[in-house]
């Protein structure tokens, strides 16, 4: 699996944190940046990570700003991108299982490193269940078309 993952000003902290575990895992991934606590604008960020998973360059994407919602708002302009915010495991999980996410979305001023870390392992652990679910995914990807 393949990872993009980025982060604004805002997220810059748990993103570290984050590609420290990516390396414990021994995923392949990449960082898109930012790697400052100057003010950035995060479309700046996820819009490339969005794009590189929506071509099929990276399987997976993680995005971190101060509320992770800007980052999802921005992620989800993007064709074939399904991205969630998730601060509990308990969506990590289901929004993988029920949605087929390839992305996710986490706020840095929302919740801690630590949980943060369980998200991520569970979401990338979590594989998509289909059946009644994929009709569901299929309706918005249509949509999309």
């Amino acid at each position: 699996m393949k990872i993009a993952i980025a982060s604004d000003h805002g997220g810059t902290n748990i993103k570290n944190e984050i590609v420290a575990l990516l390396k414990e895992l021994k995923l392949d991934f990449e960082d898109f940046g930012c790697n400052c606590e100057t003010s950035v604008d995060y479309p700046d960020y996820a819009l490339p990570v969005a794009k590189k998973v929506a071509a099929g360059e990276f399987d997976r994407g993680i995005l971190i700003c101060g509320t992770g919602i800007g980052m999802s708002i921005a992620a989800n302009k993007v064709k074939g991108i399904r991205c969630a915010l998730v601060h509990d495991t308990f969506s990590a999980r289901a929004t993988r299982e029920h949605n087929d996410t390839n992305m996710l979305s986490m706020g840095e001023r929302v919740i801690g490193a630590g949980l943060a870390r369980d998200i991520v392992k569970i979401w990338l652990a979590t594989e998509f269940e289909g059946g009644r679910h994929a009709n569901r995914v299929g309706k918005i990807t249509n949509y999309e078309c």
